[in-house]
Formats: structure tokens, C-alpha cells, sequence
């Protein structure tokens, strides 16, 4: 779908399917969606609302980059749950026990859980290329290990710390803090949204940039041909698994370090699989991933504002579903359309190409 209508049709499409499903489904629960979604908007505009879509944003668009990172190889990497998650307790405990410099402490932490994540992505990857073990299964199965693995980490007996009726990590010192930007009465936006960023522009270098970007891409769409090519496929998955879980090791950091500066039992989970349905709304593009992140915070952050017109919150979970599906359908929809196209085109040139040649073996 190189042409602009491929590109653009999809989304179009997906945006107003959506539209249509959610509207339906508001209508069925004997909502007015026309309420429903002024209080969405007008929820924005209040109280810290746009400053706390950002930040979640942040989080939300590093998992979906990891995800992607698999994505281009044609690997799906569930595990990015299981690699944060794990990531931000060994983070948490590393940097409560350790004194350095304001600055470096901090960096340290980033350090080590992106290293954490990427050592555990290598489990699967090994796996993957050693013993064809699909990666699916494997992180699925790791994700349930990491739950575990966390649990026993954070026992009092262990490296947990009793709060009331809550059990954390040992508090991180301020020196190990990343400051956020005040905004006023808006909130504070978090430090490492701009770690995101970072990291986006680095993934769009990395994949269109850079030799290295393309072989994986390349062994991703086709192994067999990228190996005859000179591509060593299974250096692409090992690389690859392991720049997808040094990125999801970073998932945490900006409300670990920006917020909450310890690993709570009850710290939020489900960034990961959150991230995958945002890698898919955003095609593993950077931009589209974005748009996907903010979109998807809006939803959650806004929800509140439901309850004010009479309508669950819930139906945003139904709305968010329905969004993910309708991008999924319409890029199969319109690819298949363009594919279509093009045999008919080449059909066309090859019909008149026939008429053509046997003129001229008339003529001869």
C-alpha cells in the first residue's frame, strides 16, 4: 500500500467504522452519544486531565515501541508485561540501595532496568532461535514467571518494605529522582516523556535510517530470502528480542522515577498488553503509535466524566476494542482492494501488450 489512498484510506475508514460502532453501542445502552463524548472533550479541560493524558501517553507509547520492535521482525512479543514489570522491581531495588551523584543515580536506573528487560527478552529469543520454541508461548509462560519472580521480591523477608497495609521497595533517594515540568494548576508533566521521545526518534532511525533497520525488516517479511541476501536471520530475532525488551524495561521508569520513586504491590499492570493493541492502532509507525498513545489516555482519562451523563465508564473499554479492530479491518480491507487494483492494471498492460505483438507478427 505504497500509494497516498492506501495510506490514508485505512485510517479513515477505521475512524469512522469506530465512530459508528461506539454510537451504536451508545445507543443501545440509552445513552445520548452526543452527550457522551462533549463530556469526554470537555473533561480534558479540567483540573490536571490534559497533563495526566500525557504522562500516560509516555508510558502507554514505550510499551507499544517495544512491541513494534518485535512487530518488524514478524515477532510478537507478548512478554513486554512480564519484562517491565520484573525491569521496575529490580530497578526500584537496585536504586534504593545504592548512593550516587544527583544525575547519575538516576541514569544508573534507567541503565539497569533496560538492561533487565533486554536480559529477560533473551530468554525467548534463545529460545526461539535454538529451539524454534515460538515466542508466544514462551513469553506468555515467562509473563506468569515474572508475577512470581516480583512476589517473592518484594516480601518483607526479602527486599519489601511494609507501608501500612501496602508492601513496596525500599524508597529511592532524590538523587535517583527525574523532576517533572510544573505546570500550574495543570499538573506536573513527567521527566522521561521526553525519554519517549527520544526513543521514538531513535526507533524511526533505527528502521529507516540504518542498514541494520532494514535487514531486520527484510528478515522479518522473509527469512529464506533476507538469508539468501546475506542477512543472518537469527542474529536479526536474538537483536531484535533484545532491543524490544531493553525498551520495555523502560515502560516504568517515568512513574518510577517522575512519581511514585518505589514498586508498590498494587503499581499499576497491563501497560504491556495495552502497548500491543497501540503498536497495532499505530502500524508500528512511530507518528501513528503516538497518536495511538494519546488517544488511548484520552479514553482512559476521560472516562471519569462518564458518570456525570448517566453512562458507564466501562463502554470505553468497548469503544478502545472497537478502535483496534476497525484499524485491523480496514487496512485488510483496503489491502486487499489495492491488491486487486494492481492485477487489474497489470492485467490491462499484459492484454494490450498481446494484441500489440501479434500486429507485428502479422505485419513481418
Amino acid at each position: 500500500m505504497g500509494s497516498l489512498r492506501g495510506q490514508l484510506l485505512p485510517p479513515v475508514l477505521a475512524i469512522a467504522f469506530a465512530a459508528l460502532l461506539c454510537t451504536i453501542t451508545l445507543l443501545i445502552s440509552g445513552a445520548n452519544p452526543g452527550s457522551a463524548l462533549a463530556a469526554m472533550v470537555g473533561q480534558v479541560g479540567e483540573g490536571t486531565t490534559a497533563v495526566d493524558i500525557v504522562n500516560s501517553a509516555s508510558v502507554y507509547y514505550l510499551a507499544a515501541l517495544a512491541v513494534a520492535i518485535g512487530f518488524q521482525m514478524n515477532l510478537f512479543n507478548i512478554g513486554v508485561e512480564g519484562q517491565y514489570r520484573l525491569a521496575a522491581v529490580v530497578a526500584a531495588v537496585v536504586g534504593g540501595a545504592v548512593a550516587l551523584p544527583t544525575g547519575v543515580h538516576a541514569a544508573f536506573i534507567i541503565v539497569v532496568a533496560a538492561l533487565v528487560g533486554a536480559a529477560y527478552a533473551a530468554i525467548p529469543a534463545i529460545l526461539k532461535v535454538t529451539r524454534n520454541v515460538h515466542e508466544v508461548i514462551s513469553t506468555i509462560m515467562l509473563n506468569a514467571i515474572a508475577a512470581g519472580i516480583i512476589a517473592f521480591m518484594i516480601r518483607d523477608d526479602m527486599f519489601g518494605v511494609l507501608r501500612g497495609n501496602n508492601i513496596s521497595t525500599a524508597e529511592i533517594a532524590s538523587s535517583g529522582w527525574v523532576p517533572g515540568v510544573p505546570l500550574g494548576g495543570y499538573g506536573t508533566l513527567f521527566g522521561l516523556a521526553f525519554l519517549a521521545v527520544a526513543v521514538g526518534i531513535g526507533y524511526w532511525v533505527l528502521m529507516n535510517r540504518t542498514r541494520f533497520g532494514f535487514e531486520l525488516r527484510a528478515a522479518g517479511e522473509s527469512p529464506t530470502a533476507a538469508t539468501a541476501g546475506g542477512v543472518n536471520a537469527k542474529r536479526m530475532i536474538l537483536v531484535s528480542m533484545l532491543l524490544s525488551g531493553g525498551v520495555a524495561g523502560l515502560v516504568a521508569m517515568p512513574e518510577l522515577l517522575g512519581r511514585d520513586h518505589t514498586y508498590l504491590m498494587t503499581s499499576p499492570a497491563g501497560y504491556g498488553f495495552t502497548g500491543i493493541a497501540i503498536a497495532l492502532l499505530g502500524r508500528n509507525h512511530p507518528a501513528g503509535i503516538a497518536f495511538g498513545a494519546l488517544l488511548w489516555a484520552f479514553l482512559d482519562k476521560s472516562a471519569v466524566a462518564l458518570d456525570n451523563v448517566g453512562v458507564p465508564k466501562e463502554i470505553v473499554t468497548i469503544m478502545q476494542g472497537s478502535i483496534v479492530l476497525s484499524v485491523v479491518v480496514a487496512y485488510a480491507v483496503v489491502r486487499r482492494f489495492e491488491l486487486r487494483a494492481e492485477q487489474r492494471r497489470v492485467g490491462q498492460k499484459l492484454g494490450g501488450a498481446e494484441p500489440a505483438a501479434a500486429t507485428a507478427g502479422g505485419a513481418s
